[in-house]
Parts: C-alpha cells; sequence; structure tokens
C-alpha cells in the first residue's frame, strides 16, 4: 500500500506528541517534515532519530511555517497535520486553505486519539487562551490533593526548546534540576512554582515514557496545559478556564472551544476586575456549549511583600511572555499590582530595547506598557537583562511565576506580584473534585 505523505505544522510541542502518538513506526505513512512557528528558534533543527523510531534513521527535518506551500509541493505531500494552539478559527481555516490550494488535505486530530489512559486518576487544567490562570488552578488543584494526603505528580505540557534527545524525559524536584536540564525562563515560569510547594513534575517530549515514569509515584496526576491545548492524557477531571477581560474568545479559539466543550468544570478567572456584563456574557456562552459543567466563580488574588516600593514610584511591569504575545492579554499580574499599590506611572519600555526584545515589540506592536519576559535562550536571557537595567524606572515588578532575580542582575530594586486562585462561589474547587476523584 502506497505511504500518505504526510507534514505536520506545530511549534514544538502538540506536533512531536501527535507524531509519537499516531505517525511514529506507523508503515501506513511517512512524516516528510515538520513546519514550526510561534516560539523563536526552534525551525531548522531535526526531531531526531533516537525519537522517531525506526522508520526515519536520518530523523525529521523541521522548517519554518514560511515554507508550507513549497514544502508541500516538493514533496508531494498527501495529508498536512495542524499540530498547534491558541490561535483563531479564522486562522485556523486560513491554513486550510493554503493547504488545499497547495494540493493536499488538511487534518486535525481527533482529541480521544491522541489521548494516553493513564492507572492512576488524571486531572487535566486546560484554558480556552493562553494566559486564563491556569498556573494559579494547578497550584490550588495540587494543594488541595496534598491536603487529602494524595501523592501528586504535575505533567507539564511540552516545551521542548533546547536538545530534543536530551529532553524526551525530564523530572523536577528541585532547584537544581533547573539549572541541570538549562531551562529557559519560560519552563521556569511553568517548573518552579510545582518546585516551591513540593511538587515533582515531569515535562518533555515522549509523553508516554513520562506517564508510565510518573504514574510509579503518584496516587493522582494533574495535567498542566499550555497555551489551550486539549490535554495529552485521557483526563477523569476536565477543568477547563475561561478569561471575562476577553468575553467571547471562549466561543472563537481552537482548540479553547473545545476544551469548553468537554471541561466537567469551567472556572471563570479574574472576576474581581471585570465587568458585570462581561462575566455574564461568558457564562452564558459556557452553557450554551456545554451546559453540564458546573461553574466556579474565581478571582486571582493579586498581592506583594513589599508595596512601599511600589507607592508613588516610577515601575517597570515584566509579565508572562506568552501571555501578552501571542496569548493577546493587554496586562498581567505586574500591571495589576502597579495599579493596586499605587504606581505614579507603568514606564514604556520600548525605547529601552534591545535585540530580540525589540524584535518581539515589532511582531505585536499592540503590547502596552509592559515588557514580556522573553528567554527562550540564553542570548535572549541577557537582551531582556539589558532591556530592564537601561529602563528609565524605580522600580521593576515582575509578573511572572519565577523570582527573575535568580535568573538575571536587575540593577534596581524588584517586586515579585504573587497570584493566588481564590474562588467565590459554591461548589467549590475542593467539593467538586471529591464529587468527581474519590479522595477519601
Amino acid at each position: 500500500m502506497k505511504k500518505r505523505k504526510t507534514l505536520i505544522m506545530g511549534a514544538a510541542g502538540r506536533d512531536f506528541h501527535n507524531f509519537n502518538v499516531i505517525f511514529k513506526d506507523n508503515e501506513g505513512y511517512e512524516v516528510v517534515a515538520f513546519t514550526a512557528t510561534q516560539i523563536p528558534n526552534i525551525a531548522d533543527r531535526k526531531y531526531p532519530s533516537d525519537l522517531a523510531g525506526k522508520l526515519y534513521p536520518d530523523g525529521i527535518s523541521i522548517y519554518d511555517e514560511k515554507e508550507l506551500t513549497g514544502l508541500i509541493k516538493k514533496h508531494g505531500v498527501d495529508d498536512v497535520v495542524f499540530s498547534y494552539s491558541d490561535v483563531p478559527h479564522e486562522y485556523v481555516m486560513h491554513k486550510a486553505s493554503e493547504v488545499q490550494a497547495a494540493g493536499a488535505s488538511f487534518v486535525i486530530m481527533g482529541a480521544e486519539h491522541t489521548m494516553l489512559k493513564s492507572k492512576v486518576p488524571i486531572i487535566a487544567i486546560c484554558a480556552v487562551r493562553t494566559g486564563c490562570g491556569k498556573s494559579a488552578a494547578t497550584r490550588r488543584v495540587c494543594r488541595i490533593l496534598k491536603e487529602a494526603g494524595k501523592r501528586v505528580v504535575a505533567i507539564r505540557h511540552p516545551m521542548p526548546y533546547g536538545d530534543l534527545s536530551k529532553q524526551k524525559v525530564q523530572r523536577f524536584e528541585t532547584y537544581e534540576d533547573l539549572a541541570l536540564h538549562d531551562c529557559t525562563i519560560e519552563e521556569m515560569e511553568e517548573y518552579e512554582p510545582h518546585i516551591e510547594q513540593g511538587i515533582i513534575v515531569y515535562a518533555g517530549v515522549d509523553y508516554e515514557a513520562i506517564l508510565r515514569e510518573a504514574e510509579e509515584e503518584a496516587d493522582v496526576i494533574v495535567w498542566d496545559g499550555g497555551n489551550n491545548d486539549l490535554p495529552f492524557y485521557k483526563p477523569d477531571l476536565h477543568i477547563t478556564l475561561v478569561d471575562p477581560h476577553r468575553p467571547g474568545d471562549e466561543l472563537t479559539y481552537f482548540p479553547g472551544e473545545t476544551n469548553l466543550m468537554l471541561a466537567h468544570i469551567a472556572i471563570i478567572s479574574k472576576e474581581e476586575f471585570a465587568d458585570a456584563e462581561n462575566i455574564v456574557k461568558v457564562k452564558e456562552n459556557i452553557k450554551s456549549r456545554n451546559p453540564n459543567a458546573s461553574i466556579i466563580d474565581a478571582t486571582l488574588k493579586i498581592s506583594v511583600e513589599n508595596p512601599d516600593k511600589i507607592e508613588g514610584r516610577r515601575v517597570l511591569a515584566v509579565e508572562d511572555g506568552p501571555t501578552v504575545t501571542h496569548g493577546g492579554m493587554a496586562y498581567g499580574a505586574g500591571t495589576l499590582a502597579a495599579r493596586k499599590y499605587g504606581a505614579s506611572i507603568i514606564v514604556d519600555p520600548k525605547p529601552y530595547a534591545v535585540g530580540s526584545i525589540k524584535e518581539t515589540f515589532n511582531k505585536y506592536p499592540d503590547i502596552d506598557n509592559l515588557l514580556p519576559a522573553m528567554g527562550y535562550s540564553r542570548e535572549q536571557i541577557i537582551e531582556l537583562e539589558e532591556t530592564i537595567n537601561q529602563t528609565a524606572c524605580d522600580t521593576v515588578i515582575t509578573g511572572t511565576p519565577i523570582d527573575l532575580a535568580k535568573i538575571i542582575s536587575i540593577n534596581k530594586p524588584i517586586v515579585r506580584a504573587n497570584y493566588e486562585l481564590q474562588e467565590i462561589s459554591k461548589p467549590d474547587l475542593r467539593e467538586l473534585i471529591t464529587y468527581h476523584i474519590k479522595l477519601n
């Protein structure tokens, strides 16, 4: 039987997972290439042979997505598999049109077909967009499980930006593990809060191998989702976060709408900063797509240890990178802390930006007076440090989940903005988790 020539469109995450689950060692297909977008510095690499399997002794080349049409024609591609997240529905169909015009079929894998089964209960934390508050919700769920006496392991959605072979299975229990695996800022933002809570976290590339290792030390596994992607594991409890600051996005982004429709629980986060009519609109949209979902009203409580360093000061707000870039959020925890604690002005860092940080502002011109904590490489981390140190301000407020001062040297006072999920309706998370997952 003739093999179907296949190209996988991705961003170093879902694309590799789809390959591993569906195409690896599958004689019916020949994966001729991956394309990459969204994340810097991941094109012009290879998915290595030791991960790709026996059918690909030379590995599989990864190209920039700009080359998509040319690759389809060059290789006579039959199927293009769309495998990344947090994009508008319209964007997906534009890509489908491009693929069809080039002569191939456009494919989206079914959620059930790519979810692995676990022998221990899985709680999945997902969202309809990047920046809805998944990290805070994941920490809250992990605390509830630990307080119930459960051994909890978090498995984080992939961020394999380095040597893919070395990143096949990664386990993080201590701060030293972050250095051992040469983590980027984006990775540390996700792993460090778990370590601070005493939660072991796994990540990497091969999520079948990751799952089997994690199962050996867990009573319950918490899937810590990335962007608005679907979980890689079949959840016993599917929790989806919805953002009242972007009402309507829960119906118009891929695959966030799918997450909403699959959810057992929908959490509306950040309500304390949202307009009442937007909260109502989001609730109506949840009920229209998933009338059986339990809805939790929640806030993200912002706090800092030293508010005196903010009041009356010129501050620079450093925010979580993905949230304010392709996530499209106009602000984050740092900005909210600046407003809450009386900063005199939030300084615009654009005139002081250098290198790839300046390029980020050019790529995302809607970013306002804040600095995305971009750090996908050592060079970019240095450029972030230089941008912060050159910015004319009195105080730096970091709204990222990590302690930036551990990574870069900043020449002015730093204040960390902490944020935790708090439910403000009943039944709350503890009650609903107990209902779905037997904790006794």
